[in-house]
Formats: C-alpha cells, structure tokens, sequence
C-alpha cells in the first residue's frame, strides 16, 4: 500500500514509518510548523530538520504551517494529509503514536472522514523493549529537549543507548517518566536510521550530511 508519514522528525514517527515501509511504499513525508510550541498535535523542536530528513529519504516533504491553536489544527492537519492523497494518491496515514488517546482518536477520525487507513505500528507497545528496538536497529537518536523533573541540561543532545535506557529507568521509578516520553517529557531528532542514504552528523557551527 502506498502510505504518507506524518513525522515532527523524531524517533517515533521515524521508527514507526520504518516498521511500515517494510510492507508499504512510503510516498511522502507530512510535516507541520507551529506557531503555538505547547500545541496538542505538534511537536516543534527542530522541526525545520524534517526538510532534511527528506532530503535524505529521497522522498517529498509536504511542510505548512499552523498556529497550532487546539481543535483548529486539526483543519490543518486535515488539509495536509488531502494534499498527500491527491498528489501522492496514498492509501494510508503512518503516525508515530504510543499511548496518546487525544491524537490517535483525532488523526483517526481524519483518515476515516477521507477514507484513508489509519497505521499505527507503536500503539500501546511495550516502551523498554521499544527503546531496545531503536538502538538494535542502528537509530542514531538524540535529546532535543527536556521537560519533567528528573531531567537537567546534561540530558540534552545524549544518544539514545542501552546505558541511556538503564538511567531512564531509574528517572521513570524516581519521577514516573514515561519511557517514550509521551507525556511531552523530552523530544528527540533521528540522526541517523535504515531510511537514510547518509546520516547526519551535528557540528558546533551546525549541520553535516556528506557522511
């Protein structure tokens, strides 16, 4: 089936477009920036990166924007995936969601309205083993941002590892941290995954992909 991926460029909408496209062809990429950084639908740390994580796919980048204002956005979110199904006449959404009833009930409900198939590979999976998947399946991924007690500015930019999963552990005993952040605790950037033809180095002046 043909699918479109809805991706903010982090580990679950990545991971989750990966575990699809082994028996779907992905199309296209959907990406929304928003103005509104605390929106109920959209991640927005680093999202301008998307554009090159498609670059590096090879595959096209539908990217608009939103103000991100709740229930409003789901206009724009509607709007960007009727694009991808007139231009890349894709059969399905892929969305990276884990636990989040308030997100899967809405992008659902907007798959059915244009009947499209809703995927979502991640729903309810088991976040440790999940985590493990990630580093087994050689996802570079690091920390972009961290919000939930426990974590501190030494979180920011750490690879996600199998030492990274052992203190996460320890923060998700101490402070309740959901392990795939999916209460908004912390987000993450795909650096590098099987999707890729090259990866993407970060520099101190900024970015790198001849690697």
């Amino acid at each position: 089936m043909d699918i479109g991926i809805l991706t903010s460029g982090g580990k679950d909408s990545l991971y989750s477009a990966y575990l699809a496209s082994k028996k779907n062809k992905i199309k296209c990429l959907i990406s929304f920036d928003s103005e509104n950084k605390d929106s109920y639908m959209f991640h927005s740390a680093n999202i301008n990166l998307v554009k090159v994580q498609a670059e590096l796919m090879g595959l096209p980048l539908i990217f608009l924007k939103t103000k991100g204002e709740k229930e409003v956005e789901l206009e724009d979110l509607k709007n960007g995936i009727l694009i991808a199904k007139d231009e890349y006449h894709i059969k399905g959404i892929v969305t990276g969601a884990v636990a989040s009833s308030y997100q899967s009930e809405r992008i659902g409900k907007i798959c059915n309205e244009l009947k499209l198939e809703c995927i979502n590979p991640l729903w309810h999976i088991d976040t440790e083993q999940y985590l493990r998947d990630l580093v087994k399946n050689k996802f570079e991924v690091i920390i972009t941002k961290v919000a939930a007690d426990g974590f501190d500015e030494k979180w920011l930019g750490r690879e996600i590892n199998n030492n990274f999963i052992e203190e996460l552990k320890e923060l998700n005993k101490r402070f309740k941290i959901h392990l795939a952040f999916e209460g908004g605790e912390a987000e993450s950037l795909v650096l590098n995954c099987p999707l890729f033809k090259k990866k993407i180095v970060v520099l101190c002046n900024g970015l790198n992909t001849n690697i």
